[in-house]
């Protein structure tokens, strides 16, 4: 199991390395999986028939989207807790406070500890491609620390890497940074990144 991730060579026209060219890296892109697929796994797994399996899945679904809407944190069995919290202006004076303050309302995801160390275990594959779209490299980071907003900071990671040239293997490297600083926001209960925290606008979320 590995994400795979592609560096690509792109033209900066605009920011700090305007007119320059720079290797973007972005996630290759996956396919979404459809419902009934993931059901059909799932029954597979349970042992439960594929009708069984549909029904608890509304259900659960059904219950998650009620508990929530009503200001709950609800578990997601094997994932984590999801709740509401909303995105809005402070005010000075309490007159001032209204609904118009409320810029948007968010979906937030905790992920638990075990989905955390998954993650940090899956390897990276990172091919890279140069401006002509030809590859030129392929780099492999079998480990590396997952984010987490709520405790702030960079995190950096001492995880190998492997590393091929055309096709040839060029040794190894350590040492690589982390998922880079969580900016702004508030991390609404450690999973969720904040999402810019620019002006004067300041999160609020709902226990």
């Amino acid at each position: 199991m590995a994400l795979k991730v592609k560096a690509k060579e792109q033209f900066q026209n605009i920011g700090k390395y305007v007119n320059t060219y720079r290797y973007v890296m972005m996630p290759e892109l996956y396919t979404a999986l459809a419902q009934d697929k993931v059901i059909k796994e799932a029954a597979l797994r349970s042992g439960v028939s594929r009708g069984v399996m549909q029904a608890c899945w509304d259900a659960a679904g059904e219950v998650i989207k009620a508990w929530a809407t009503e200001g709950h944190s609800v578990a997601l069995p094997g994932l984590g807790t999801m709740r509401f919290g909303l995105r809005a202006k402070s005010v000075e004076k309490v007159d001032e406070v209204k609904a118009g303050l409320i810029t948007s309302r968010r979906i937030i995801f905790t992920p638990t500890s075990e989905l955390k160390d998954e993650l940090a275990k899956t390897a990276v594959q990172i091919t890279c491609y140069d401006r002509t779209g030809k590859e030129v490299k392929r780099v492999t980071s079998t480990s590396g620390e997952v984010e987490d907003p709520e405790n702030g900071g960079e995190n950096q990671n001492g995880s190998s890497q492997s590393e091929a040239t055309n096709g040839s293997s060029a040794g190894t490297e350590g040492g690589n940074t982390g998922g880079g600083t969580n900016q702004g926001g508030n991390t609404g209960g450690g999973g969720n990144q904040g999402g810019g925290g620019g002006g004067d606008d300041s999160p609020i979320d709902d226990d």
